[in-house]
């Protein structure tokens, strides 16, 4: 396994185990609470009303969810599944005849979500261990993918969106909301593991990004909002905003597999 991905795993598995870690360390980078966070980028209150407690860790960069419409009896695949906030907000609109399959590197994290699930009684949602670069699902066997800011953690973002590819339906769709430059990261960054977990360091550039998600077979590739995401990732994380102003994007991305 990379360096960069134990990192994650260990960051993130803190992060599992003690809520009051941020992506940083102790102390949340962008400051606030996790339904705080959670509603800046764009989740309703009744949202953070209706998922299971513990599962919102405040540490999304956007609401995928909000990007395609569910159907009942749709399978949905969440990468980076984390304590399954998406996941279980998904499942609700699934229903009892779809299902929701979240899939996280962390076991700490798929532990939680487990947990989380079986203490609220969600019985369509499964978390399994794995890495999203080769996704522990058959092929051709999901209607949606989404992924709320874990990409830009993995260091072969093609290679992801080739499983995507792989595991949707013809026809299939992908909401993703993620982080990408827009300018020059310093090198520094790149090489600090704070940065990289706060998903700073991992970032490429927005073409390189919806690049790779078009040389992988997805059709349709379509930014559908963005913001300067400077405050949402900057602080104790590594970075001072003034060299982040104008370079770090928060996007939400649709997309599909051709039928």
């Amino acid at each position: 396994m990379s360096r960069k991905k134990e990192w994650v795993k260990e960051r993130y598995g803190a992060i599992a185990t003690d809520a009051r870690q941020g992506c940083c360390g102790p102390g949340a980078c962008c400051g606030g609470s996790a339904a705080q966070t959670a509603q800046v980028i764009g989740y309703q209150a009744d949202e953070l009303g209706a998922a299971p407690e513990g599962a919102n860790l405040g540490l999304g960069c956007g609401n995928p969810l909000a990007l395609a419409e569910i159907s009942p009896g749709e399978t949905v695949l969440d990468l980076g599944s984390g304590a399954g906030f998406d996941a279980f907000l998904a499942a609700s609109r699934v229903g009892p005849t779809g299902r929701v399959i979240g899939v996280d590197i962390t076991p700490e994290m798929v532990a939680r979500a487990t947990a989380n699930a079986k203490k609220a009684g969600i019985a369509n949602a499964e978390f399994r261990l794995g890495d999203i670069e080769a996704l522990p699902i058959e092929d051709a066997s999901v209607d949606l993918v989404i992924s709320n800011c874990v990409i830009n953690l993995t260091p072969d973002k093609g290679q992801v969106f080739r499983e995507i590819a792989r595991v949707l339906k013809p026809g299939g769709r992908v909401a993703i909301s993620d982080l990408v430059l827009d300018g020059p990261l310093p090198q520094r960054l790149r090489d600090d593991p704070d940065a990289h977990c706060s998903c700073i360091g991992g970032a490429i550039a927005r073409s390189g990004y919806l690049g790779a998600m078009e040389k992988a077979g997805l059709a349709a590739v379509r930014v559908v909002s963005e913001a300067d995401a400077t405050d949402l990732v900057a602080g104790d994380c590594g970075a001072r905003a003034e060299e982040l102003r104008g370079v770090i994007t928060s996007i939400s991305v649709t997309a599909r597999r051709p039928a």
